[in-house]
């Protein structure tokens, strides 16, 4: 699958991605990771055979399965670019940041404010090494180690309270996480936003992207897509109408063009190509607190 210019460059053909043999010893190379399957549907390498797997097999049912993960990291970019070139925020929080690719959060706000702030949350230990060496000489910069669907906890983080500033407006990024809070025995995805949110300062803002049943002829495709995710080995993927994400940003005021699919919030440039099924999957939108 092509990439455009204005989204993210292929770095590596899956096949020429992570040997099983090289893997470190803090990895579970039997175990598909949330994050390495992220990587591995954009053509990273810093993935194994387990995780392409599960790539495999949702391909097999909708072969557009990629644009899921393509449009989700478009979107940030976007987004952190509207967020420091339009707001003034200068502080971000970002919750379940993955593996570093070919533009990351920190690259895209601190090229518009080099004193932007950015705090990356994850629990990956492949995520945690990749991104602590990168991160080594950006000291405007760090990387957590928290679970992001503990929200009390991990807004007590001696990192987190410190290296933002809880007196001024905050970005909080939730790029693509929130779809995997499948678990039962924890809170809703509701719950898990309102504890973040009413920590925010005002003038904060939030912003959410999450796979999508948009409710049409396309639904059927949400739901093959959702069944593959939930039936594999990542056994996550939750896919949700437009009223229940609207849900997670709690009546925050909705910057337009509001709860869209992810390829029509802001685009770089115009559509010249009807969107696959899987583009109209993904939906993104980003809220301030007043």
């Amino acid at each position: 699958m092509a990439v455009p210019s204005t989204r993210l460059p292929a770095r590596c053909p899956i096949s020429s991605a992570t040997s099983d043999n090289s893997a470190p010893a803090y990895i579970d190379t039997t175990r598909p990771s949330i994050a390495r399957v992220y990587d591995a549907f954009l053509n990273g390498k810093d993935n194994y055979e387990v995780d392409r797997e599960v790539v495999r097999s949702v391909r097999k049912a909708v072969p557009e399965v990629p644009d899921l993960a393509v449009e989700n990291r478009a979107f940030l970019i976007r987004t952190c670019r509207f967020l420091a070139g339009r707001t003034g925020v200068t502080q971000y929080l970002d919750c379940g940041s993955g593996l570093p690719t070919a533009e990351n959060t920190h690259h895209v706000v601190q090229r518009v404010n080099p004193d932007s702030r950015v705090v990356y949350v994850d629990n990956d230990p492949a995520v945690l090494a990749h991104g602590r060496a990168l991160l080594e000489e950006n000291e405007n910069t760090v990387l957590v180690s928290e679970d992001i669907f503990e929200p009390e906890k991990l807004l007590q983080n001696d990192l987190v309270r410190s290296k933002l500033d809880w007196n001024e407006p905050i970005a909080l990024l939730h790029m693509g996480t929130l779809h995997h809070c499948t678990d039962e025995d924890t809170r809703s995805r509701k719950d898990i936003m309102r504890a973040y949110i009413d920590a925010l300062p005002s003038g904060s803002y939030v912003a959410i992207s999450h796979f999508l049943d948009p409710e049409d002829e396309h639904s059927q495709v949400a739901r093959k897509m959702e069944y593959m995710f939930l039936h594999s080995t990542m056994g996550s993927g939750t896919f949700s109408t437009r009223a229940e994400l609207q849900e997670l940003f709690h009546g925050l005021e909705m910057v337009p063009p509001g709860l869209v699919p992810c390829s029509d919030w802001w685009p770089d440039g115009p559509q010249l190509k009807e969107k696959s099924a899987a583009q109209r999957c993904i939906a993104g939108g980003v809220a301030r607190k007043s």
